[in-house]
């Protein structure tokens, strides 16, 4: 009698199944549209959100810098911190939220500012001009900048002439880089200073030197997060490297008083692109293999492979057989984002790496390449699939286990085409740049027509079927002339840019590979 009992009480709960996995695939077919926001200008041509993981953030504020119509006086001798966005213009820190665009200004006598992080309190650090000369560099001074509601502050430096804030956390520790008063020609690699450049931290009003590891002569924070965490980058000697033209250089985590070193896994370069609130860092590090093909991420000519690491080191978190890969972006669940190179090293997809599992994330519509670029709580990514030669063809979106066609799912009406994501948030907001039929780029932001978001003008509530976007049509991008030049688009500034002269910061930086 028993077993009969449990026998129909199986069917039951069988038949009951059945229309609810049939409810589930109908659900998991179907997603919400998407409504493009421009954020505009300052009357300028352009506007950018740069990638990395503190200028979006979960509330849906956003901050970077957009031009305004007034041409800097001071072009186009200009500090290489702002040449890095491209622009004559002068420009300003945005902050953007509820749909409107706040211009917060520069420290007073400044020209141009640019903001480098928002945290989910509101607060915004970057780098402001202040009216002065750096006698030694003969361009304008950029000092480290909170602003505190609209207000923006200076921070100081070292005793040289220059900072920039590129993290604060909630409770606002900030976290950065300033310059001393002791000559040294490699602090440019970090940021355009003539003398040594720390990594410090601001806490309190008071500035605090973080030093470098080693014998190195200078350092960078980046990253910092709720713990009171600290993540950059260190040279640990003096030596130059013939391969990076650097001393040896790796990523640093600091706490309580003192700074990790997490190594290069044997090279001697070390990246990170994002810290989380575990204490986890993302990046990649590079070294010298023959025959050796460059993805452009690491200094001079070497080969690059995803890291995850915290305090105890880092692990090689592999590629899908080729010899490059980069570990992009990371939530605090410990997933991380990127790229790999399968044999080859032509072909490179969109992986997501969690507990040991590296997950081939596809590409769009038979497009041979893809790359992740951001990723939140959820385990939704964002990222682009392209041609492998620096054409962008789909935006991508990662969700529930699929590989959807996210420019399918974009209502029309703006004349702007997205084509750079670079953040989405917990909210499932998306945010990147944009382009104009006349070329100008626009810091955007994508908002969800779901239950979430109800009564935003222009969206259309009404589900998108999975397959009828599978095949939509391509996206008409900007094309860009080389891999340089689509490395060097949409980079991520707060993130180790070294000077190249007449071009700011670009080389080494981030990991846009398309």
């Amino acid at each position: 009698m028993k077993s009969t009992l449990i026998c129909v009480a199986a069917t039951i709960f069988a038949l009951m199944t059945v229309p609810l996995q049939m409810a589930a695939q109908e659900e998991h077919a179907k997603y919400h549209h998407y409504k493009l926001v421009d954020l505009g200008t300052f009357g300028g041509p352009d506007s950018t959100i740069f990638g990395g993981t503190g200028n979006f953030n979960n509330l849906g504020m956003a901050t970077s810098c957009a031009t305004t119509s007034v041409l800097d006086p001071n072009y186009p001798n200009i500090n290489p911190y702002f040449m890095a966005q491209g622009d004559s213009y002068i420009q300003h820190t945005f902050r953007w939220r509820d749909g409107v665009l706040s211009n917060l200004g520069t420290l007073a006598g400044g020209t141009s500012s640019c903001g480098q992080w928002i945290s989910e309190t509101g607060l915004i650090v970057g780098g402001s001009t202040n009216g002065l000369i750096d006698p030694q560099l003969g361009v304008p001074e950029v000092r480290a900048t909170f602003w505190l509601g609209d207000k923006p502050f200076d921070l100081g430096t070292l005793g040289g002439n220059e900072s920039v804030a590129f993290a604060v956390s909630n409770f606002g520790e900030v976290a950065g880089g300033a310059a001393n008063n002791i000559a040294d020609s490699n602090a440019t690699f970090f940021f355009p200073s003539a003398t040594q450049v720390h990594a410090t931290i601001w806490r309190n009003g008071a500035i605090q030197d973080l030093h470098t590891l080693g014998e190195g002569t200078d350092s960078m924070a980046y990253f910092g997060n709720d713990r009171g965490q600290v993540a950059g980058m260190s040279f640990t000697d003096n030596t130059i490297n013939s391969t990076t033209g650097l001393p040896t250089t790796d990523i640093f985590l600091w706490e309580n008083g003192k700074m990790f070193d997490l190594g290069t896994l044997g090279g001697v370069f070390s990246s990170l692109n994002a810290l989380n609130n575990r204490g986890q860092i993302a990046g990649f590090y590079c070294f010298a293999v023959t025959p050796v093909i460059s993805e452009g991420d690491c200094p001079g000519v070497m080969t690059e492979h995803p890291v995850l690491g915290d305090r105890t080191g880092m692990k090689d978190l592999g590629t899908f057989g080729g010899d490059n890969g980069n570990a992009i972006s990371l939530n605090d669940r410990g997933q991380v984002v990127g790229r790999a190179d399968f044999p080859g090293d032509v072909i490179h997809h969109a992986f997501i790496w969690q507990d040991g599992v590296k997950t081939d994330l596809g590409t769009v519509d038979g497009d041979p390449c893809s790359v992740g670029r951001g990723i939140n709580s959820r385990g939704q990514a964002v990222g682009v699939s392209t041609d492998c030669h620096g054409n962008v063809l789909h935006l991508f979106l990662w969700d529930r286990g699929s590989i959807l066609n996210l420019s399918g799912l974009i209502l029309p009406g703006s004349n702007v085409t997205f084509d750079d994501p670079q953040f989405i948030n917990d909210r499932g907001e998306i945010a990147g740049n944009g382009v104009l039929p006349n070329g100008d780029q626009h810091a955007v932001v994508l908002i969800p027509c779901d239950e979430n978001h109800l009564d935003v003008d222009g969206c259309d509530y009404n589900f998108v079927d999975a397959t009828s976007i599978a095949g939509a049509p391509q996206v008409v991008v900007r094309t860009f002339v080389n891999e340089s030049d689509a490395r060097t688009f949409g980079l991520r500034s707060r993130v180790h840019e070294r000077l190249v002269p007449g071009r700011g910061f670009t080389g080494v930086g981030p990991s846009n590979n398309y």
